[in-house]
């Protein structure tokens, strides 16, 4: 893959997050609506004592869900 087709963002995280926790991100994203009205760090939150997905993986997925 060449430098300019790189993801970049929350979305390079997607692949480790899938191989990580088994689900597709469309599942993860799917759980965060059931967090609606929550700010981006109280649904972080969620998804480390909830799921336990790690800080990083968490937050590319809220920052990703809320930016969609």
């Amino acid at each position: 893959m060449s430098e300019d087709t790189k993801v970049k963002g929350p979305a390079s995280y997607f692949p480790s997050i899938e191989k990580k926790y088994g689900q597709p991100i469309s599942h993860w994203l799917d759980q965060l609506k059931t967090q609606h009205g929550k700010k981006h760090m109280e649904m972080v939150a969620w998804l480390k004592a909830e799921h336990g997905m790690g800080h990083g993986h968490a937050n590319a997925l809220v920052a990703h869900y809320l930016a969609s």
